[in-house]
């Protein structure tokens, strides 16, 4: 942390706000805005009966930027958020950042919406982020797991779930991401759990309870948003790790296909998924030509994992305002990511 949030004036903060908020409403086109600056300072005290004692301190400051534009009926809206562990610094100098969701709202209203089909996706590392954490992640939690007989036949160790070069992982303790910490709420240390290896299912999310109901270790994601809750199997930072194909090549390689970008909302339903991009582009012998919107896509997550083509080299992790929920706690901080992935066959639902 180089700048401590809590000795910044109360002034200073909506100063800055009420400059960003401004660069959101700015021109022709946009209809409102919706803009949240929070930091939390948390300590944290652990104590048991083997003699540990753990006391973590933190400091998360969050920001987030929305513009919605209208043309008539049409609304569309552009987001982007800035949520990890650190200080003021993470939320100063976002004018640019602000300028960009201001005018990718305003584009949208233009683009053209998508036609459905079976194309070939190329996602952003913000939605394979999101198939990890979402459409993957909670099926590897193993309270959810080790309750669901079909799921955890499914979810066997060692079954093959994509190519060689897949893998998907939760790790806490990646300093400066919005779900670090060094030990879990049950006094485990948080680590580094690989979930998909090499393309195999190679581990799960535990507690003490459930590494010991299913024969296993715990894996140090035991988490609770406060006192008031018990600690339950939740996600930290979790990620596909970066391959070896760069952003250029993958697009090369289609000749009709769409480019997915961005993330509105979701719905899972145990392997079920369906995603609704912030805005996409059209593909065409490898050149993007067209920009489109409203469109989601849908599938089988295993399936959808085992259709990943290529995957890039380009790892980001987001966190951001929000939280990931589960069993009425909400918002625990998390932060997701990957590459950009090329995946062939995705149901994408449009006009």
């Amino acid at each position: 942390m180089k700048k401590d949030p809590r000795r910044i004036s109360l002034q200073e903060k909506h100063h800055l706000c009420t400059r960003y908020n401004q660069i959101l409403l700015f021109g022709k086109g946009i209809q409102t805005s919706d803009l949240k600056y929070a930091d939390v300072y948390t300590v944290k005290y652990f104590i048991n009966s083997e003699g540990t004692y753990i006391e973590q301190e933190k400091i998360r400051t969050v920001l987030g930027m929305t513009a919605i534009a209208r043309k008539g009926d049409n609304i569309q809206f552009a987001h982007e958020g800035v949520g990890e562990v650190g200080g003021y610094e993470l939320v100063e100098n976002l004018e640019a950042k602000a300028e960009e969701v201001n005018q990718r709202a305003v584009s949208l209203l233009d683009a053209e919406p998508a036609r459905g089909g079976r194309y070939t996706v190329i996602v952003d590392p913000k939605l394979s982020g999101m198939l990890a954490h979402e459409a993957f992640g909670h099926l590897s939690e193993a309270d959810f797991l080790y309750e669901n007989e079909r799921l955890r036949k499914i979810m066997r160790l060692g079954r093959v779930f994509g190519p060689d070069q897949l893998n998907i992982v939760d790790e806490a303790p990646i300093e400066g991401q919005n779900g670090y910490y060094l030990y879990d709420d049950e006094g485990v240390s948080g680590q580094k759990t690989y979930l998909i290896r090499e393309g195999k299912l190679s581990g799960r999310l535990h507690s003490r309870e459930t590494a010991a109901k299913m024969g296993e270790k715990p894996t140090g994601n035991a988490r609770a948003i406060n006192y008031n809750y018990p600690p339950i199997v939740r996600m930290s930072n979790t990620y596909i790790e970066p391959g070896d194909v760069s952003f250029e090549e993958m697009i090369s390689e289609v000749k009709e296909g769409i480019y997915a970008k961005g993330f509105r909302g979701e719905q899972t339903n145990l392997e079920m998924f369906t995603f609704s991009p912030e805005e996409g582009y059209l593909i065409k012998n490898g050149k993007l030509v067209k920009k489109i919107r409203d469109f989601n896509l849908t599938g089988n997550i295993f399936t959808t994992l085992s259709n990943i083509e290529a995957i890039g080299d380009d790892l980001v992790l987001f966190g951001g305002p929000g939280g990931c929920g589960k069993g009425e706690q909400f918002p625990l901080p998390v932060s997701t990511g990957g590459p950009h992935l090329k995946i062939r066959d995705v149901v994408v639902g449009g006009a």
